[in-house]
């Protein structure tokens, strides 16, 4: 082909003059609707998840609550009496009192030594990476591992805990069998796997602070406890409020460290001294087959991981200096 001819072809391939102000507002139509839709499409596929494995779930879960939903026979709708039975249950106050419990004799240390801990590993030292790598190594740790391990420590007859104790004097102490010992045990079991976890989340946040403050304070002469204490904390609050509600949450869904720790027992001991609202709620559910009890009891932990989280929520804020 000739490049006149090759010019008549383009020239022939172009749209008519009259369809091109059409063509244009085509374009921008698309352009405007990729501008105004592309970030729904780009987070929908979590929705999307979240809706099928997330939202469903909990709402077939209320379903089942509000019917005398067992393994066999009629599944007959009654209304609020689930949730009316659950409020006057005795066992079940007692779970979330021993949830309560363990979860701040628990939480509050464990997020107390992670601040500590993060604060070591911000300062330069010798195998940093090493150090800050290493208090990963119970998160890679099975938990039944680690409940299995612990365990054994805490036996009252062969434990190393009680022989440590022996030597000032202490008598050995069963640990499953009173409630403040079970709980303590169980409480030491989960700050060991947690507390490296919030460490590394507040030295992540520490070195997020800019290093200027902390000069500008150490020529006004100002101590490493007092930057600490007017820079850092200050600085971390949205961190640890993030920590606390994270902790909140899996506070109070405390289930394998308990079950584990009582060679299995769903129950949580002969007087159920440490038995959590995740177990009761297993215990209804797989034990006695009452599934409409145990969606009941399923969404009070709901409503109480809610509330406690937004109690958490406003309090460090308001502690913080933040506006509640």
């Amino acid at each position: 082909m000739t490049a006149p001819a090759r010019v008549r072809r383009a020239k022939a391939d172009l749209p008519a003059p009259a369809d091109r102000p059409a063509r244009r507002r085509s374009a921008g139509r698309l352009a405007r609707w990729d501008v105004k839709f592309s970030p729904y499409l780009f987070v929908s596929p979590y929705f999307l998840l979240f809706a099928a494995f997330g939202a469903f779930p909990m709402l077939y879960t209320l379903w089942v609550a509000l019917h005398d939903w067992e393994l066999v026979g009629s599944r007959g709708f009654v209304g609020l009496a689930n949730f009316r039975m659950v409020l006057t249950d005795p066992q079940f106050w007692n779970s979330v009192w021993n949830t309560a419990g363990m979860f701040v004799v628990a939480t509050v240390p464990q997020l107390l030594l992670a601040l500590l801990l993060a604060n070591a590993l911000n300062r330069r030292m010798r195998g940093q990476t090493l150090l800050r790598m290493g208090v990963l190594a119970p998160m890679v740790t099975s938990v039944a591992a680690v409940a299995i391990v612990f365990s054994q420590l805490f036996s009252r007859d062969f434990g190393l805990v009680n022989y440590v104790l022996g030597w000032f004097g202490v008598e050995r102490i069963d640990w499953a069998a009173e409630r403040w010992s079970s709980w303590l045990a169980i409480s030491v079991m989960v700050d060991w796997r947690w507390t490296g976890y919030n460490a590394l989340i507040y030295l992540a946040a520490m070195q997020s602070i800019p290093r200027d403050l902390y000069e500008a304070a150490a020529i006004d002469g100002a101590s490493r406890r007092r930057q600490f204490w007017t820079i850092t904390l200050p600085m971390l609050r949205p961190t640890i409020i993030f920590t606390a509600i994270i902790s909140t949450i899996g506070g109070f869904q405390l289930f394998t460290e308990p079950l584990l720790f009582g060679n299995g027992d769903m129950a949580g001991g002969s007087l159920r001294q440490f038995q959590t609202v995740t177990m009761y709620m297993f215990e209804n559910a797989f034990g006695r087959f009452d599934y409409g009890y145990a969606s009941a009891v399923s969404w009070m932990l709901f409503v109480i991981i809610l509330f406690g989280s937004l109690l958490n929520f406003l309090w460090l804020r308001r502690v913080g200096g933040g506006k509640a």
